[in-house]
């Protein structure tokens, strides 16, 4: 088996590729630290939720939490994506651009990916621990989503909305870190995560479109199919509406205002570039939704930076 066969398709060229040591590669793609966009992704909601509690508190978002929720994102992204692999083993040997995903290409067994995923879950519980018993509590909830995802395309042209669930529980996280509570604009900020997981990862089913058709799996790609710009606008919309109910119902103001345009601006520039019959740049809009988080999350810093200061 050459070093070559345990690059994901989509992947080649990064910093694994580069610089990191043979043996530990496989390792890294199993945490997807070779494409760690997925990892930034399920962050995006945490931080946005300490943006949200930081507005209605006046203050700036607790740089300890950030930081937190930063190395517990990608710990339990890891974790998630290897069990994620262990479960689709199967399913990835026979579609081509995973087919030379770690396990499935014979780097990584079974075993060793289960203990693998089971240190990254460790250093994800290390950074649960450090926060209020209430977040603590609704940290661990997640995990019974999160165990269920990679089985959900099997039975639903829905599984979106499972992931949805999961990617977006940093929604509910960033507000009781802060407060020791959940309060309904985190829930609604929650339901707004959801609508926007849906639409990212529509565009990112579309590479895949084709081969999960063949092998019996289910997506909305597959279910959308020529009506995917439509259905995007409807979750892309309710996403912004959602968000934007949360933000201003905790306090926010004029500069979150901007944000959120920004915010609503991205997502409508990728509706009309999509192409779902390119690949490639299915692939690209995807990623770009770490920008449209970001300039969310700003937003909400600058707003809640700016109340602080008046």
């Amino acid at each position: 088996m050459s070093e070559a066969a345990g690059r994901v398709a989509d992947s080649t060229g990064n910093w694994v590729d580069r610089v990191a040591p043979v043996r530990v590669r496989p390792y890294l793609r199993l945490a997807r630290l070779d494409r760690p966009i997925g990892s930034w992704l399920l962050l995006m909601p945490c931080w946005w939720s300490a943006g949200l509690a930081a507005v209605r508190a006046q203050a700036i978002p607790d740089p300890w939490h950030v930081l937190l929720f930063f190395i517990g994102a990608f710990a339990m992204r890891g974790a998630g994506c290897t069990w994620n692999d262990v479960v689709d083993r199967d399913i990835d040997a026979r579609v081509e651009r995973t087919r030379s995903r770690p396990i499935p290409s014979g780097q990584v067994t079974v075993k060793e990916a289960m203990v693998f995923m089971g240190l990254q879950g460790l250093i994800g519980l290390m950074v649960l621990l450090q926060f209020n018993h209430f977040t603590i509590a609704v940290g661990i909830a997640s995990l019974a989503v999160v165990a269920v995802y990679p089985f959900m395309k099997r039975i639903t042209y829905w599984p979106q909305i499972v992931l949805g669930l999961a990617f977006s529980w940093g929604a509910l996280m960033g507000w009781p870190a802060l407060f020791g509570r959940l309060d309904w604009p985190a829930l609604v900020l929650y339901a707004g995560a959801i609508a926007w997981v849906i639409g990212y990862d529509t565009i990112y089913a579309h590479q895949d479109r084709e081969d999960d058709a063949l092998i019996g799996l289910k997506s909305t790609a597959i279910l959308f199919g020529a009506r995917t710009k439509p259905m995007l606008a409807v979750f892309y919309a309710a996403a912004v509406i959602l968000i934007g109910i949360a933000g201003f119902a905790a306090g926010g103001g004029a500069i979150f205002g901007v944000g959120l345009f920004a915010f609503a601006a991205h997502l409508a520039w990728q509706i009309v570039r999509l192409d779902i019959d390119d690949p490639e740049l299915c692939l690209m809009l995807f990623k770009s939704n770490r920008d449209a988080g970001l300039i969310l999350f700003a937003g909400f810093v600058l707003d809640a930076l700016a109340r602080r200061l008046a």
